[in-house]
């Protein structure tokens, strides 16, 4: 699915050759972070259950998957640079706290207006984010599903 998000956004920042619809590039810039958001979720219910279809771990892992929240996981990731990570996965913090805040302006802020570079912007900045995700060692993927999934005490 997250490769259907992606190509969605891309698909939505594309419409309209002429004029671009604000509907069309707002959705496509939604759907990046949404792209963005399920890939961290996939990788916190691999990372914690693993990716065994059995029934028992099948419903571990939709909870493990559904335990992600928006604005948790966004606190999370401002905390991240503080917290010795690798490059790469500083990257996709930074992005997903980035493209969360494009996401709220598209879709709750009426007066956003966006250009087809801003949305195709988005798009480009989620892709490189779980590009960098998917090539991040298990071990700093583990870390970050910890830090993303279980809340600091």
């Amino acid at each position: 699915m997250i490769d259907d998000l992606l190509a969605l956004a891309a698909r939505l920042a594309k419409a309209s050759p002429n004029r671009p619809r604000q509907a069309d590039l707002k959705r496509g810039v939604s759907t990046a972070y949404y792209a963005l958001f399920h890939a961290l979720a996939k990788n916190g219910a691999d990372c914690m259950v693993g990716t065994v279809r059995a029934a028992r771990a099948n419903k571990a892992w939709v909870q493990a998957y559904r335990a992600l929240d928006h604005g948790k996981a966004k606190t999370a990731c401002e905390r991240a640079r503080n917290l010795a990570f690798p490059q790469a996965l500083i990257d996709v913090a930074d992005a997903f706290v980035e493209l969360q805040k494009s996401r709220h302006d598209a879709d709750y802020d009426p007066e956003t207006r966006l250009t087809r570079a801003q949305a195709l912007g988005s798009v480009a900045a989620a892709a490189a984010a779980i590009s960098k995700l998917r090539n991040s060692r298990i071990q700093d993927r583990r870390v970050l599903a910890a830090l993303l999934l279980f809340q600091k005490r």
